[in-house]
């Protein structure tokens, strides 16, 4: 075989790589849009560690991919919730606004904590999300972690605050 087939021989193999893999992009994509809440290899198992425990959250992992107010740490660290009702009120209007979030699907409900897992559009990757209304201090602590990977690229944080000013919006009105 000559210098100039081979050469052929090579892009022609890169050439089918290269389309192999925008196929399997395309159908991974058309697969989320057709199917957006179904599981995906990137969803991980739920945590069996997770709820209430002498009123404290599960602590985050080492990963910098959740967020705790009860966590000690500054990189972990996000500020409660704070409400002026009874804590079922404030649960009660938390779930409601957890409802109405994209790829949120409400897994545990009690009358002073919600657990729900968040699911990202494109890959499937869940955070765990749970909430926990200490009626005695008025406000609600709160923990969001990824299952899988190192960095979430501050999503558990931005998820959070977001539903904070949400959650202080309807208390506005």
């Amino acid at each position: 075989m000559s210098a100039s087939e081979r050469k052929v021989k090579s892009i022609n193999r890169s050439l089918l790589i290269v389309v192999l893999l925008l196929a399997i992009a395309l159908i991974w994509i058309g697969v989320r849009i057709a199917f957006p809440d179904s599981p995906t290899l990137f969803a991980g198992t739920r945590p069996d560690n997770l709820g209430v425990s002498s009123g404290k959250l599960a602590p985050c992992p080492s990963t910098p991919n959740c967020v705790s107010s009860q966590s000690a740490d500054i990189e972990h660290y996000i500020e409660p919730l704070t409400y002026q009702s009874s804590a079922t009120d404030a649960i009660a209007k938390l779930k409601n606004l957890i409802e109405t979030q994209q790829r949120a699907k409400l897994i545990a409900e009690t009358g002073n904590y919600l657990y729900a897992e968040f699911m990202t559009r494109w890959m499937g990757f869940v955070d765990d999300v749970e909430f926990y209304a200490n009626e005695e201090a008025k406000k609600i602590e709160v923990r969001s972690a990824s299952r899988l990977g190192e960095s979430d690229l501050g999503v558990n944080r931005q998820r959070i605050e977001s539903i904070r000013n949400l959650f202080n919006q309807s208390s506005d009105e």
